[in-house]
């Protein structure tokens, strides 16, 4: 479990629920909490931990929505309550970044020790590596944000430790010419949890954009293979699940731009239909920030569901092309075939006339008639060469 406060400057590392609860209670300038729960936690006591939650955030997590936190196979999904808010959002695991890096050649993250990438013999061909995700489960609440995901995450803990840096200790920078005060200089933390949830979420998504480069490079391979006309091609279980990756990853994609319209579409209508007695921090001007975040983060996802409809579209292109390339060298081969057995169908004529047992025949008695035969096949095959050349089928 890791507690994060964030105030209206800063962000303030708590130990414990209570404390946490201490920070909303007693902190005038304190705007919302950050509890992230890994699946271990909810699953060993989940009336106890739902409790917490409860008391923390002051109102219960549904039956429901909690089986959907701690389901690892849930899709990218999204929920509303009259108290908060549910987003499921499957993020890449550091496995799969590992493998596609990996796979690709190029080095792998740098967070844990990888593997030494194993030398292959020339002309092997990578498979793709198998995309895997996991969920992570987003339960917004007015002053709380519960982040629950299936143990640790590369991408969480480096946008914490970041919010811990930048925003921890505001540093002066150089005074304003007219005398007034410095400014402070620091990354301007978080003002509500759907602000801090969206930072996340773009986090995550980046981690799709970054495998576009080694994805485009490893499917250039197939492509290469695919053309190559001096070595047939032969790895079509690898292409079939190449093929299949890539369906995945679109559907991926789908399912979290579907979540996130519905979240969009929830905010607008709390935008809308919000009270106009309420305070001047929660009116609907509030949210037009949130708003263009969450269509940019949008934005982001359709790129990724462009680029896997584009490598999915080349892949088909190049079997294409590979079959009509096949097909080419295919009726090339019949034709010099067809050929061959063209200039010979006369000279097998010729020789089975010869061939049969007459007793009188022309030449068969000559001393020179094998050689007037042979000079007479050669003069038939020059004839047939020349009217073939002249009517150009030989260039066809």
């Amino acid at each position: 479990m890791e507690l994060l406060g964030f105030s209206a400057s800063q962000v303030h590392p708590l130990a414990s629920l209570a404390e946490a609860a201490a920070f909303l209670g007693g902190n005038a300038t304190a705007r919302f909490v950050w509890a992230d729960f890994s699946i271990e936690e909810v699953s060993a006591a989940p009336d106890a931990w739902r409790e917490n939650v409860r008391q923390l955030a002051g109102a219960p997590i549904l039956d429901l929505h909690l089986t959907d936190a701690t389901n690892t196979a849930h899709p990218s999904y999204f929920d509303t309550t009259h108290a908060y808010d549910m987003v499921i959002f499957r993020k890449l695991t550091f496995e799969t970044s590992r493998a596609i890096a990996e796979a690709d050649g190029s080095p792998a993250p740098a967070v844990e020790a990888a593997p030494k990438a194993r030398r292959h013999p020339p002309g092997f061909l990578p498979a793709l590596a198998r995309i895997d995700t996991q969920p992570v489960t987003f339960f917004v609440f007015d002053t709380v944000l519960v982040t629950v995901r299936p143990g640790p995450s590369r991408t969480i803990d480096q946008v914490r430790q970041r919010l811990l840096e930048s925003c921890q200790e505001p540093r002066p920078i150089a005074p304003k010419a007219n005398g007034h005060a410095p400014l402070l200089h620091g990354t301007r933390p978080p003002s509500r949890p759907e602000d801090l949830m969206l930072r996340l979420l773009n986090a995550m998504v980046d981690r799709y954009l970054e495998l576009r480069a080694p994805l485009t490079r490893q499917l250039d391979r197939w492509q290469r293979a695919l053309l190559n006309s001096r070595r047939s091609f032969s790895s079509w279980e690898g292409l079939l699940d190449a093929r299949i990756q890539l369906r995945r990853l679109e559907h991926l994609s789908e399912e979290q731009r579907d979540a996130l319209q519905e979240f969009r579409d929830s905010v607008l209508d709390n935008r809308y239909s919000a009270d106009p007695t309420e305070p001047a921090d929660k009116a609907p001007g509030r949210d037009e920030v949130l708003l263009v975040r969450i269509n940019d983060l949008m934005e982001h996802i359709q790129r990724v569901l462009a680029h896997a409809r584009r490598l999915e579209d080349s892949i088909e292109s190049a079997v294409q092309i590979h079959f009509s390339a096949v097909a080419h060298r295919t009726n090339r081969t019949m034709r010099t075939l067809t050929l061959i057995t063209a200039l010979f169908m006369p000279l097998t004529l010729i020789t089975g006339i010869f061939g049969m047992n007459f007793e009188r025949m022309p030449w068969l008695r000559e001393p020179d008639g094998f050689w007037w035969s042979i000079g007479l096949m050669g003069a038939v095959v020059v004839v047939l060469a020349a009217v073939w050349a002249l009517g150009r089928q030989l260039e066809r």
